[in-house]
């Protein structure tokens, strides 16, 4: 007799190789998201790896019954879409890099008075021997050595960055030439106020998916509202945060430079009717709001061809 093998397993540092190793040899596997299984409420509650193993079993059984909302069931990329939105990611991540350590240079230079010194300038080391403390000094020795032992640091960091940038660049010259009709990414670089950079990001972290609606397309980006209604209490807890944190503070930062880039469109124009209306304290929690609607503008422009009210294309 032939018995089924399913199996699950919670997303993890593990990444997805288990999950493809098992579908590769024939077994059913499903990749869960691990904050949405029920748990139990209490104030102190046990947790043990057999507890936690009776729970995603349970979870399974009702997912296979046919209840959805039991869990969160976690869509697998493949190898290509996994591997392609790494160049972006480690854009960011270089990126970062480089601001901690030239934060790190500001900071040891200015306890010592110096307040108009750039790391980043062409010029930053031959300033370097040029560069006094407040009472008149020559930088002491060490300090000198650890500045440039950081700019070895932060120079290694800006050519790694232009790599990527030519890598990223490359694989958004190659998506833009798939076929005769006009792709996401083409699209998305034909706005005004859209780069490489964003549309890069946009794509390889979310609009590359399938949605059904729009109200999936904000839950992914963990921007979907989340209520609290019982009884006589009826009021919003703000936006879930509940999926993928790189595209929500992707679609936030795109939502303020498109305020910017694309004034006479009408989203921008609904924010600063609404800011005017609830007061400056309200921008914050408007721009949000803003970067969810815009993110399911862009989904159905790029997804349908819908174009954004108002908005402003690139001249060529």
């Amino acid at each position: 007799m032939t018995v089924p093998v399913v199996v699950i397993q919670e997303a993890g540092l593990d990444g997805f190789w288990i999950h493809r190793a098992l579908v590769a040899a024939g077994i059913e596997s499903h990749v869960v998201d691990p904050a949405s299984i029920a748990v139990s409420r209490r104030h102190r509650r046990a947790k043990t790896d057999r507890i936690d193993g009776e729970a995603l079993v349970r979870t399974l059984m009702a997912w296979r019954r046919g209840e959805p909302r039991v869990c969160a069931m976690v869509h697998v990329p493949t190898p290509e879409e996994e591997d392609r939105r790494r160049v972006c990611r480690e854009l960011k991540s270089l990126i970062g890099e480089r601001i901690r350590h030239v934060n790190r240079v500001k900071g040891v230079l200015f306890a010592q008075g110096i307040g108009d010194y750039e790391p980043r300038n062409r010029d930053r080391r031959d300033r370097l021997e040029e560069l006094r403390t407040g009472d008149g000094r020559p930088l002491p020795h060490h300090l000198k050595a650890l500045v440039l032992r950081e700019l070895d640091i932060i120079e290694l960091l800006n050519r790694q960055i232009e790599t990527v940038k030519s890598e990223r660049d490359a694989l958004l010259a190659e998506m833009q030439t798939i076929g005769s009709t006009p792709t996401p990414v083409r699209m998305l670089l034909g706005l005004k106020g859209i780069g490489p950079g964003f549309a890069g990001a946009l794509w390889s972290e979310g609009l590359f998916r399938n949605f059904q609606n729009r109200r999936q397309v904000a839950a992914y980006a963990g921007l979907a509202p989340t209520p609290w209604k019982s009884g006589t209490i009826n009021h919003e807890q703000g936006v879930s945060k509940a999926g993928n944190p790189r595209l929500r503070a992707i679609a936030v930062e795109m939502a303020w430079l498109w305020l910017r880039h694309q004034p006479g469109s009408a989203l921008a124009r609904w924010f600063h009717n609404r800011v005017r209306r609830l007061g400056s304290r309200a921008k914050t929690v408007t721009i949000v709001a803003l970067a969810r609607k815009l993110l399911v503008a862009l989904w159905k422009y790029v997804t349908s061809g819908v174009v954004i009210e108002g908005a402003a294309m690139k001249t060529v």
